[in-house]
């Protein structure tokens, strides 16, 4: 899986309709939704768009005939093994009529295209930790955990007794991080995963 390292664009004309897609990586739905607010225009007579995270998605026709516009979007998000985008395709009606399959072939075609035109990075799955632990260990425990290249401390607060960390562990690395804090406080820190 990968997903995109920044935003890309991409026009395009058929049969005098103006076609832009606009293509980024996006967090959470909220994301998304901010992502499509701000890439579409009023203006035009169509906002189509898709957006998929993890096993989450969501399209919009936006108008267009059922299925001829963010379904397309959205199989061209997932033909590029991508996850963790959104993708506006933004249509300017030009006068001529695509019909459903050339409306298909509209939508999914830019989107494909400005998808192969974005650079990409590989998609690390991660999983959320609160480690919790004694004033004592918490200092050598924020140095080797920013040691750690696939770990990074999200969020920290203070207890009473010590301190609360919230890290972001790569997914194949977790207990090999759950060893690791056991080691260095000789078993005193507690680390529980997120739900």
């Amino acid at each position: 899986m990968f997903t995109l390292l920044k935003s890309e664009t991409f026009r395009q004309e058929i049969k005098k309709s103006r076609l832009l897609a606009v293509a980024g990586p996006v967090s959470d739905e909220a994301d998304a939704k901010a992502f499509i607010a701000a890439n579409s225009d009023p203006a035009a007579n169509h906002n189509c768009w898709a957006w998929k995270i993890g096993q989450q998605y969501r399209f919009s026709d936006d108008g267009e005939p059922s299925s001829t516009a963010g379904k397309p979007i959205l199989q061209a998000i997932e033909g590029q093994s991508l996850d963790g985008v959104a993708v506006v395709v933004t249509r300017w009606f030009g006068g001529i009529l695509l019909g459903g399959g050339g409306l298909i072939r509209a939508y999914g075609g830019t989107a494909a295209a400005c998808l192969r035109a974005a650079e990409k990075q590989p998609l690390v799955v991660t999983q959320e930790a609160t480690i919790l632990c004694g004033f004592g260990d918490l200092a050598l425990l924020q140095a080797r955990l920013a040691a750690w290249p696939t770990t990074r401390v999200t969020s920290q607060s203070f207890t009473d007794t010590g301190g609360e960390l919230v890290v972001a562990i790569q997914q194949d690395d977790v207990e090999a991080v759950r060893q690791l804090v056991a080691d260095l406080t000789s078993g005193r820190a507690a680390m529980r995963l997120a739900d």
